[in-house]
């Protein structure tokens, strides 16, 4: 692995084998340290020289002088480049003057908003643990975390977070989050004891019960361990090193089917290294899909106005004169969007500086416009979709019924959610169910109108018994700070159940602690009704914990359990069935309860059981501490089961729902349960409820567990009839093989997560975004994306934002474009206006064509890219990455509307020249100002007015690419259609006060002596103004009829694009999940080559293409 700059380490420790493979004794001979005393200070220090800094290898800081580089070496920038020196080489200081300044601003602008970025989101990045608890010279030491070294003895406790990979030799109760690595959402206990000696056998990191790791937390008990690994050394490091992996330079040769290599291969491959290297210098094969096209456009673009200013110098026999030169340089130019870099990265800042006000912060700008092209979503379960803390949703009480908790934002918040119930069992509910197979919804039986429970004043004895168990033998501690709040310590599986306990205001504080008159935690004052008198801490061999409490007023006492059910019912005689009555437990009451056991588990629930006895005074002493626990744990009565889920955040089903709508697929892939995830894909829509209408192989394949799917080879993936959409017990590597999946089938993929484990598909996805809040620094270096407040719902805000930059995107570029193409066509037309010394007269002086293309074009293009976004932006499937912002209708309106905004300025030149002096083009008329030229000179004003007005009005036009600039918005009957079009057309501010400004910059440049003859070579004009007035709406006319015809195409394609499968409902009313009812394994076959698995990919996405609606434009 790579080590940090300035260090040199070690790379691995003296250990012979993996630390878990290893006894603890054997570990701490290892690393020669004594478990008792620790290392000397001396030792320690020598180990920090040899092993380096426990810190994680960073990539390069931001550098300014690399953003300038990459900024001057831009492409678009480079022509301009050429273009000034040019200039400067044939004496035209003035548009060499005027190059120079547009260089200049591309440069400064794009650097500023690129570093900025780049600084906004180095401050998000979170610090390190701070500090270790270690043992050294045999003395209790705190020390920074970056100070410890392998062989430390570090003491670690509830809330501590591991500073190093550390081998455990004693522990109490000890469990820790592992969720950042292994995606776990449960903490797992830990077991010094374990060693797993068989090297053969395959070790997951959530299995290793002896090891702690780097950056997880201690969620209960206390430990004391040896570290074993630290920096990169860590499991957390050898995640963060795949981040650091560059990409080989050099491609490989491809290989015959024997492994041999042709004669041939070494030299293509070279061929085509060189080739990438060309094109990452260019620009045309890295970054994001409109990178590389806005790329691509400007070497083409460079090559056009090659062409061009040779076809110039062709026209006038190649001559070298001046003005030769600056006529095809201005040509050249011409066809040069010089202000298009800087719009753009105008563009993509704004949209930043839009996306922070809702909670999301972009790293990197240019993914902001490949948002708007993600045809998938791979998000984890953890935190993202669910709020990543337990609560209990479901409590059965055989005696009672069945307490059902509401749905609440805050699941500490025990006041917030309504608690109902039904008097029948969870298996009674479930044989209701059209499809047994299928999950339910925890909520779906819940009654609405139901009454609150928790306002009666008369409970059931069986619910207080069953409210005792939950809140006393439970650790968890829920407190009310002074701001209003709750706040909750202990593990989060019993930080659920004590929740579940103070909703009926029978919380373990209310139960243990002296009452005083004034605390506002209970109900009166008095001494504490409960006091402990033993406990028997969760084991994870038996899978209960224990509790002996005495009632301070009766002197009765009550052993309390919770467990794992079969391990709680195994200790069980009965079961509560009334308020003072008991069932024996025979078979068929045991299988009784294991039906509701399931009944509550199909719902994804992690199911406990609480069970209680009373204690026999006379013959069991609990004083002395040393009663036997299988003495304790016995002649139980079942009081009930309670079932706990992670909830999902309120907002995740509806955003699911909205990337449906928006064509877009999720897939949810957690390191939890199979069950469980399946349950939570279904409540938050990733699943459909109905999965039994879907074909069986349909169905197995949209679940799978990690292993199953890693057992897969490419080939079999592929033929798959559909990828996972749920991918339980997924392992990084999953999620990586899962992007990959993606691509093969032409997707364009995003990635959301939180933890170190999902890093490395953060970095292979188009799109990563990390969580700002619980997201570890590995995983945020890997992102594109960081969501500030952790909610996926804002990814949706993301989305929408990509979509609208896109669309402004192809806005603005249009408009450029268009005028480029316009002003190229007046040049290259004008070849033909010889005057009499046989040199061509340009309609258009270079300074003006100049002028246009970074003043008059570039604050309306900006102002395009402010524009809101469309009313169905997410109505749409995604748009095409591979075509991306140049669809055959952008091209196709690119050369219609520059044609026609080309014709009506040739059409003002040739009006005037022609009709009103007789087609006079004097001598010398590109060069200085004469008599003769009196024609030319304000034939080129009327050219220039008209130019500018046309491409302003454009603007507007590009709104909306297909509603008339007239009716940009549907009619409002309380409004006045004069009104409306006056509202639509100003309510873009920058837009309509940049075109209204820009018009009238064109008075003092065609008016002003010397700044119009001698710098922009055009003349003063009067009555032409009129006439560039009629050209400028006959260009409107023109355009508006263009909208028309594509209305009328548009209306009559849509007529024919509709599906029948649209209309289907057999899904639950979904149409997302329609176009798999009609899919079998037929359709795809069983035999897949790349090719074929190509084919897939083009199929699925026509499919789903297919069952969406196509726009209908409006007139």
């Amino acid at each position: 692995m790579s080590d940090s700059a300035g260090n040199e380490k070690v790379a691995q420790t003296p250990l012979e084998r993996d630390a878990y493979r290893m006894s603890y004794a054997d570990v701490a001979r290892g690393l020669s340290v004594s478990m008792d005393t620790g290392l000397s200070t001396s030792e320690a220090e020598a180990r920090l020289r040899t092993y380096g800094k426990n810190e994680l290898d960073e990539e390069d800081a931001v550098s300014l002088g690399a953003i300038i580089i990459g900024q001057t070496l831009n492409s678009m920038v480079m022509v301009l480049v050429i273009a000034m020196i040019v200039s400067f080489s044939v004496v035209d200081y003035i548009s060499g003057a005027v190059l120079a300044a547009v260089v200049i601003i591309n440069i400064i602008v794009g650097t500023f908003q690129e570093y900025q970025a780049a600084r906004t989101m180095d401050s998000l990045k979170s610090l390190g643990t701070p500090s270790a608890h270690t043992i050294r010279d045999g003395q209790d030491k705190t020390v920074p975390s970056g100070d410890v070294v392998p062989g430390d003895i570090v003491v670690f406790k509830t809330g501590d977070t591991i500073p190093a990979d550390i081998r455990v030799f004693e522990c109490m109760n000890l469990e820790t989050d592992e969720a950042l690595l292994t995606g776990e959402a449960l903490p797992i206990a830990k077991d010094p004891e374990q060693v797993f000696e068989n090297d053969s056998e395959d070790v997951p990191v959530g299995d290793r019960i002896n090891l702690v790791f780097s950056s997880s937390t201690v969620t209960k008990g206390r430990g004391k361990g040896i570290v074993v690994a630290t920096g990169m050394q860590t499991e957390l490091g050898a995640i963060a090193a795949q981040m650091h992996k560059k990409d080989k330079k050099l491609r490989k040769p491809k290989k015959r089917q024997d492994g041999s290599t042709p004669w041939y291969g070494w030299p293509v491959a070279f061929g085509l290294s060189i080739g990438d290297m060309v094109g990452k210098f260019l620009g045309v094969n890295v970054g994001t899909p409109l990178q590389r096209k806005l790329s691509q456009l400007a070497v083409a673009l460079f090559l056009l106005a090659i062409v061009f200013a040779v076809i110039v110098e062709a026209a006038n026999n190649f001559s070298a004169d001046a003005e030769v030169v600056v006529y095809a340089v201005a040509t050249g130019v011409a066809m040069i969007p010089g202000s298009l870099v800087v719009v753009l990265t105008i563009t993509m800042a704004l949209g930043v500086k839009a996306m922070v006000k809702r909670n999301v912060i972009v790293r990197n700008l240019d993914s902001l416009e490949a948002l708007g092209g993600v045809t998938d979503i791979c998000s984890d379960k953890t935190g993202t979709l669910t709020q990543g803390k337990m609560v209990v949703k479901k409590a059965w009480l055989p005696a009672v019924g069945t307490f059902a908790v509401g749905s609440a934002k805050d699941p500490i918040d025990p006041t917030v959610a309504k608690v109902t119930m039904l008097e029948e069992s969870p298996a009674h509910a479930n044989t209701g169910k059209d499809n047994k197979d299928e999950p339910v919804d925890p909520d779906a039986a819940a009654d609405p109108s139901a009454e609150d429970v928790r306002s009666k004043k008369d409970r059931h004895p069986s619910l207080d018994s069953f409210l005792d168990v939950a809140a006393m033998c439970n650790l968890a501690t829920i407190k009310k700070v002074p701001e209003g709040s709750y706040k909750a310590t202990g593990d989060p599986t019993e930080i659920a159940i004590q929740v579940f306990a103070e909703r009926f205001h029978h919380g373990r504080h209310r139960l243990t602690h002296v009452a005083s008159g004034d605390d506002d935690e209970t109900e009166k004052s008095g001494p504490a009704p409960w006091k402990e008198i033993a406990e028997y801490p969760f084991d994870s061999d038996v899978k209960r914990m224990s509790v002996v409490y005495r009632h301070e007023d009766s002197g009765e006492s009550f052993v309390f359990s919770k467990g794992a059910v079969e391990r709680v019912l195994s200790c069980c005689d009965n079961m509560a069935s009334g308020a003072d009555a008991t069932e024996n437990i025979t078979e068929d009451v045991e299988a009784r309860i294991l039906k509701n056991m399931e009944a509550l588990a199909s719902q994804g629930l992690r199911v406990l059981a609480l069970a209680r006895r009373a204690v026999n005074s006379a013959e069991e002493d609990f004083s002395s501490g040393d009663v036997p626990r299988d003495q304790v744990e016995c002649n139980l009565t079942l009081l009930g089961l309670v079932g706990i889920y992670d909830p999902p955040r309120p907002e995740s089903a509806p955003a699911v729902a909205e990337c449906h709508k928006a064509g877009i697929g999720v897939h949810m892939l957690t390191g939890d349960h199979p069950g469980t995830a399946r349950a939570i894909a279904i409540q938050v829509g990733i699943l459909p409820r109905t999965m039994g209408a879907l074909p069986a192989d349909i169905a197995s394949a949209m679940v799978m567990t990690g292993s199953s799917f890693d057992r897969l080879s490419e080939d079999e993936i592929d033929a798959l009839p559909v990828l996972p959409l749920v991918i339980a017990r997924c392992a990084p590597s999953t999620k990586v093989r899962m992007i990959e999946a993606l691509h093969r089938r032409k997707a364009f993929a995003a990635m959301t997560g939180d933890g170190v484990n999902d890093s490395p598909s953060l970095k292979r996805a188009d799109v990563g975004i990390a969580m700002g809040q619980n997201g570890s620094d590995v995983a945020k270096d890997a992102s594109d994306i960081v969501l500030a407040d952790d909610n996926f719902a804002s990814i949706l805000n993301a989305v929408e934002e990509g979509r609208r930059t896109f669309d402004n995107i192809k806005k603005f570029i249009l408009h450029l474009l268009a005028g480029n193409w316009g002003q190229a066509l007046v040049l290259l037309v004008g070849l033909v206006f010889m005057d009499e010394s046989g040199r061509s007269v340009f309609p258009l002086s270079p300074v003006e064509v100049l002028w246009i293309i970074m003043i008059t074009a570039s604050f309306p293009a900006m102002g395009l890219g402010q524009e809101q976004a469309a009313s169905d932006v997410m109505d749409r499937p995604p748009h095409d990455t591979k075509v991306g912002v140049f669809t055959w209708e952008v091209v196709t309106d690119l050369f219609v509307y520059g044609i026609g905004v080309g014709g009506v300025c040739l059409a003002a030149f040739i009006t005037i020249v022609y009709g009103y002096f007789d087609g006079d083009l004097g001598i010398g008329c590109n060069e200085s100002y004469d008599a003769r030229c009196e024609g030319v000179y304000r034939a080129r004003s009327l050219t220039f007015i008209t130019m500018t007005w046309s491409l302003l009005l454009l603007a507007f036009e590009m709104i909306d690419m297909r509603r008339s600039m007239f009716a940009l918005r549907p009619r409002r009957k309380e409004v006045s259609r004069i009104r409306q079009i006056w509202q639509d057309l100003t309510k873009n501010r920058f837009l309509f006060w940049s075109s209204i400004i820009g018009g009238l910059t064109t008075v003092p440049i065609v008016l002003i002596p010397g700044l119009n003859r001698t710098v922009f070579k055009h003349g003063i004009v009067g009555w032409e103004w009129a006439l560039a007035l009629g050209f400028s709406l006959l260009y409107v006319g023109f355009m508006e009829a263009w909208k028309w015809a594509k209305r009328i195409y548009f209306r009559r394609s849509a007529s024919h694009a509709h599906n029948p499968m649209d209309d289907l409902e057999a899904t639950g009313g979904s149409t997302h999940f329609a176009k798999y009812i009609s899919m079998s394994r037929s359709d795809y076959g069983t035999q897949y080559s790349t090719g074929g698995a190509t084919a897939v990919g083009k199929r699925s996405r026509r499919t789903s293409m297919a069952t969406r609606t196509t726009r209908k434009p409006s007139d």
